[in-house]
């Protein structure tokens, strides 16, 4: 069976997956959501972008674990992107979550949709954090009052240094077996990075009709989107 290693987009910990876990235990997998350092309770440990690399890399070697399938939501593509290049054969697939992937060189900032500039301004404005959204920042995204409310309550401020660090890749993003889950409420069609990558023969496109936070919104639908990127 599987392992899956979950981790959720910025401001978010392992509990963002509450939801999306017993499903895929129920399965009988391995299920190990984490947290990245600076969120959550592990909101004191200093990170920068290879910090969060580091924590899934060695959370994976650590437990030893096998048949990874390796799951990064939103901004957490970029650190998974790199940690599955460097778990060699322990990799399965990646599933990329509405995310966004590593470019070398690149960091999340400098594909900010207003530029790089404006959101290191942001962090700057912000003594070094991205703060969370505001309840109205997730109109639109297929979350009920009570879902916004949980995912807020379990928002930290996340660490600047994550987001505008550049990641290192040492091969082609393309030659990773991967899954990109594509949330329609929040766009319908992938950037053009992803677009790119799913020209490869080792990517594949699913969607779902929900907001960017799925694990919320439609958790038993993303369980079974997991199960089938496992095999």
């Amino acid at each position: 069976m599987a392992d899956f290693v979950l981790v959720a987009g910025a401001w978010l910990g392992s509990a963002a997956w509450s939801e999306v876990v017993p499903p895929l235990r129920a399965a009988g997998h391995g299920v190990h959501p984490l947290t990245l350092s600076g969120l959550a309770d592990k909101r004191d440990i200093p990170a920068g972008q290879q910090t969060h690399v580091r924590d899934i890399v060695g959370e994976i070697e650590r437990r030893d674990l096998r048949d990874v399938v390796l799951v990064g939501h939103s901004y957490s593509g970029i650190p998974v992107g790199q940690a599955a290049e460097r778990i060699g054969d322990r990799l399965t697939r990646v599933v990329f979550v509405d995310a966004e992937v590593p470019v070398d060189g690149g960091s999340f900032a400098s594909g900010w949709w207003q530029g790089q500039s404006v959101f290191e301004a942001l962090i700057a404005d912000n003594g070094g954090v991205w703060p969370p959204p505001a309840a109205s920042e997730f109109d639109g995204q297929g979350l009920t009052a009570d879902q916004i409310a949980r995912l807020r309550d379990g928002a930290t401020p996340h660490p600047g240094a994550t987001l505008t660090e550049p990641a290192v890749l040492d091969r082609p993003l393309g030659e990773v077996p991967a899954t990109y889950v594509k949330c329609l409420l929040d766009g319908p069609e992938p950037n053009d990075t992803v677009a790119g990558l799913l020209a490869s023969e080792h990517w594949r496109l699913v969607t779902m009709d929900t907001g960017h936070w799925p694990m919320f919104s439609q958790p038993t639908e993303l369980a079974r989107v997991l199960l089938e990127a496992a095999g």
